[in-house]
């Protein structure tokens, strides 16, 4: 089963693009971020139209995350447990960040969707939910463990783990995406006992999923690696490749995301 993971940042502005890389590679499952459509509004018939089960969690101009499945799509639940519910405190999720769905191959796969908080600028308020949502995450994220059972968790982390995952480090030093407390708070989250499937088939300089449209980073070859696919040891065990689909980004009217592409015996 070839599952990628694409912060798409506009499903109606990228939908050429992104049906066509849809036809192109045939993917069974796609993750997609940043959608910035409600439910109701999602294109969800040009999807269906290619053989996709689709679940959104949208919210209008902002955030959203969907699931594209050429398989049933089971269990379906949307926003990041933990939150209270009022907003107060910061952690709810008015926010339409996370969905997670099952589905069935040869065997069951947990699948969950994120859009993690960008966080800037730090420090202040957006950042204190940047790590607020991080710790739930790191919550969901034992539970998924505890469950032992085939499970991913992969999207747009919004966190440079390493400074081998920038061009240029030391221009993000100060930077919400590559602060000490939220690649600690990533590290709190592998450490459970996942796998990052990129690192564990990749290792070296040079490999990126974000070119900014300022400053020709695209043409410079200026980028950072922020999406990320975390595999439970269940699912691990699965993994036959994981991939960056980088020239996507050189496309007409591309994200500034691209695809990471994880291959699972499934």
């Amino acid at each position: 089963m070839k599952i990628a993971t694409f912060n798409i940042n506009g499903v109606k502005a990228r939908i050429g693009a992104l049906t066509e890389w849809l036809s192109d590679n045939q993917p069974d499952v796609v993750l997609l971020q940043e959608i910035k459509s409600v439910d109701e509004n999602f294109p969800r018939e040009t999807f269906e139209d290619l053989g996709y089960n689709v679940e959104t969690h949208g919210q209008k101009g902002f955030n959203g995350v969907a699931i594209l499945s050429k398989y049933p799509l089971e269990d379906v639940t949307r926003g990041l447990p933990g939150g209270d519910g009022s907003g107060r405190d910061g952690t709810d999720d008015e926010e339409a960040r996370y969905i997670e769905a099952t589905v069935v191959g040869d065997r069951a796969l947990r699948l969950c969707g994120l859009y993690l908080p960008n966080g800037n600028p730090a420090p202040g308020p957006k950042y204190d939910y940047k790590l607020r949502w991080m710790e739930r995450l790191r919550t969901r994220a034992q539970a998924l463990l505890a469950a032992e059972e085939p499970a991913l968790m992969a999207g747009d982390y919004n966190v440079i783990p390493q400074d081998e995952d920038a061009a240029r480090p030391d221009a993000w030093r100060n930077d919400a995406l590559f602060l000490p407390e939220s690649r600690a708070a990533f590290r709190r989250i592998v450490n459970l006992g996942f796998t990052e499937a990129f690192r564990a088939r990749t290792l070296g300089p040079g490999h990126y999923s974000f070119w900014d449209y300022q400053g020709g980073a695209w043409n410079r070859n200026d980028g950072i690696r922020i999406d990320h696919v975390l595999l439970t040891p269940q699912a691990a065990d699965l993994m036959r490749d994981c991939w960056i689909d980088t020239q996507v980004r050189g496309g007409e009217k591309p994200s500034d995301h691209v695809p990471v592409w994880v291959d699972l015996a499934l």
